[in-house]
């Protein structure tokens, strides 16, 4: 759920979108409208795909828009160019560099990492590319990182005199452990993505750059046309948002199973199976979401303007 105030629109077309430093394509190509695998590529390739604040906010706007449009059931997030991303462009500089009230700074790659994170749709990040800073922490909301081999890949923070940033010190530690997240941004080391300290991190590794993207929109479109979007949201709201205690996990995860029982999708889903056919699942989170649903309550991020309570 989105607690940002901007209204969305979705438009007819994501290609036709007005964005900065991103590249929109929907797959299969040259669709007037959005299909179900949306190709979202950060697009400054003449920079190593270096990060501005004009690429975070495209990409907030896009992950957010995708959140609440049916029509896509999967993000593939990648790079143009030999690098998926170097991390912020060292040649602007940070914005939090700049003098403005502490109390309303917001740091913009969290905003794009609470983005995916909110968004309910998976995002694959295929990573053609070597990655650190930021171009590393963006994609650690995503549900799957694929890597090329012999790229390198880090959270050089410590060796840039600044601290992690785009709500990794909360993903980072939750996907690989303490002990691998804490040498990582302790050394500020960069490694191939099948050294050790990555630990599971990256799900499939290829040595040729092209089958990074190819393996990429294999596995969207298995997710497409073989998962129940109203599931897979359920599923990875239950992992990133359950309770702390396996007791109330049991009985969280009991009363979403039982509204799902009953739904058209696991209808679909077994009946698909016995027939040996591809599913056609047709429920979502705005007609179809258990009562329960959202079980937590979300943080508003927003900035308070003066005279506004902070309560």
């Amino acid at each position: 759920m989105d607690a940002n105030p901007h209204p969305i629109s979705i438009p007819p077309s994501y290609e036709s979108l007005p964005v900065t430093d991103i590249k929109l394509n929907h797959h299969p190509p040259n669709s007037p409208t959005a299909t179900p695998i949306l190709i979202v590529t950060l697009n400054r390739p003449e920079k190593h795909n270096a990060y501005t604040q004009a690429m975070s906010r495209s990409l907030e706007r896009v992950f957010r828009t995708v959140d609440i449009d049916d029509r896509v059931k999967v993000v593939l997030l990648t790079g143009a160019g030999k690098t998926f991303c170097a991390g912020a462009d060292l040649d602007i500089g940070f914005s939090g560099a700049k003098q403005i009230d502490p109390e309303v700074y917001r740091d913009s790659g969290g905003r794009i990492a609470l983005a995916i994170h909110r968004c309910r749709k998976p995002t694959i990040a295929a990573m053609q590319g070597s990655a650190v800073g930021v171009g590393m922490t963006m994609t650690l909301p995503a549900a799957i990182r694929i890597a090329h081999t012999t790229s390198k890949y880090g959270f050089v923070f410590a060796r840039r005199g600044i601290t992690m940033e785009s709500c990794s010190s909360y993903f980072l530690p939750r996907l690989i452990g303490h002990a691998r997240a804490m040498y990582l941004v302790t050394t500020g080391g960069v490694f191939p993505p099948t050294s050790s300290h990555f630990g599971p991190l990256f799900a499939e590794t290829f040595a040729e750059k092209e089958a990074i993207l190819t393996r990429g929109m294999e596995i969207a479109n298995d997710i497409a046309e073989s998962t129940s979007s109203l599931a897979g949201a359920l599923n990875r709201g239950l992992m990133w948002r359950g309770p702390d205690s396996p007791e109330e996990t049991h009985l969280l995860e009991s009363k979403v199973l039982y509204h799902m029982f009953r739904g058209r999708d696991q209808k679909e889903g077994v009946g698909a199976f016995l027939e040996k056919r591809k599913p056609e699942f047709r429920e979502t989170l705005k007609e179809d979401a258990p009562q329960e649903y959202p079980w937590w309550s979300e943080v508003d991020i927003e900035p308070k303007t003066k005279g506004e309570s902070k309560l």
